[in-house]
Parts: C-alpha cells; structure tokens; sequence
C-alpha cells in the first residue's frame, strides 16, 4: 500500500453494484434529482425522504460555485449550521477555515456540503446534542448529494470524517488507516479522506494538536493538487 501523499493515486476499491452509476460513490444512490443548484437548493428545502426534516429548522445545503475544482464533503450540520442554514459555520468551521488558511486553501475556492443535510439531535434540557445519521437516514439524503456531484463535477474532494469517506470508498474504509491517500473515483476525479474538525475539537490532551496538524498536512495536498494543470 502506497504511503500518504507517495505516487500517484490507487484505484478506490471495487464498489458494490446500486442504483445509479452516474456518481462514483461505494454506497447506494437512488434516482438523482435534477437542476441547477439553486434549483436543488430549492427542491431540498422541502425534503421529506427520511424523518430528520421534522426536528430540523431548515435544510443545510452545499455553498459554493458550480465551477468550483474541489468538493469538500462532512458528516451531517450541527447545531449552529442548522440555525443558519449554511454548512461549516459552528466550531468546527472556524477549525476548518483555521485549517484551510494554514494550507494555504481559501473556502471561495471549494464547494463545501455534507453528507447528510439535516440536523439529527437528542434534546438535553436546553442543548441539542449531535446524533449520528442512521443507515437509513444516510442513504435517503444520499441522493442531494450526488445532485451536486453532477452539478459541480470537482476534480477533487476530500472527505471529512468516516461518514463522508465511506460514502465515497465503501463501508471497509478506515481513515486510521487509509488517511490522507489520494484514490482515484472515475478518469480524471480523486478523492482523499481525513479528520473531521469536529474530531479534532473532540480529542483530548496533545492528540489534538497532532490530529489537527494531520487535518492541514492532507489539506495541503489538496492546495498541492489545485496548483497542478488541469487534465
């Protein structure tokens, strides 16, 4: 197995068949709506493919330019991205706009989304808690995202967190292990995963910096990528 960042890109693993073959996700995809993006935006304020939109304030869709080369893809919105409607705004975007910053990447350059486009919580008195999407719940949101695949093509994306990594390579994928490492999706398209930033924040003692510094050294690959010519 190549090390991080050592030649080129490995082949993702071999995906399951499913229903779409338009996206080159490992996890299933239904039928894929249509549009442009402000037009899925739209379509996506009124989804009611799984139950998460009842406790949700408002749908949490992608931001970014249709022209953008790169995608950056989290988990699911949080408690702050939930009250604005816009993903990565809450702490553990300023840990990513941190980050990007010190690999040199501005956010106006990405398209950033998540895997998942509504907030799923416990109620704790007065907080809401995150609460991981189930199965279920994933793959019917599975369908907004690959809309904007389709709609943005990136050449590149980088998966935050396990959530998003598995749902490019497939459910045997292990960011402990496999971090960092470009895998080619389709001709012309590679993908990387690495930490969530709500990971970094969550971890104790100096494990955090060391996870942070990771976090930067992966993005930086990504900034190292958009510098070379397009194909």
């Amino acid at each position: 197995m190549n090390a991080p960042g050592d030649g080129g890109p490995r082949r993702a693993p071999a995906r399951r068949a499913h229903l779409s073959t338009a996206v080159p996700f490992a996890k299933p995809v239904g039928e894929i709506p249509k549009g442009s993006l402000r037009h899925l935006r739209d379509e996506a304020e009124h989804c009611r493919r799984c139950p998460l939109w009842r406790g949700a304030t408002q749908t949490v869709f992608g931001r970014g330019s249709s022209d953008a080369r790169a995608m950056l893809i989290g988990e699911q919105p949080g408690d702050r991205e939930d009250l604005r409607g816009e993903p990565f705004v809450g702490p553990a975007g300023r840990l990513l706009d941190k980050a990007l910053a010190d690999a040199g990447l501005a956010r106006s350059a990405l398209y950033l989304t998540n895997a998942v486009k509504h907030f799923k919580y416990e109620q704790r008195g007065p907080d809401r808690l995150h609460k991981r999407a189930s199965a279920r719940e994933q793959e019917a949101c599975r369908v907004w995202l690959a809309a904007e695949w389709l709609r943005v093509r990136p050449r590149l994306a980088v998966a935050l967190g396990a959530m998003a990594a598995q749902t490019l390579f497939g459910s045997g994928f292990r960011l402990s292990r496999e971090r960092g490492q470009w895998l080619e999706l389709e001709p012309h398209c590679r993908a990387l995963a690495t930490w969530h930033p709500s990971s970094v924040l969550r971890t104790p003692g100096p494990g955090r910096q060391r996870r942070y510094a990771e976090l930067v050294e992966d993005l930086g690959r990504l900034a190292e990528a958009l510098r070379e010519p397009e194909p």
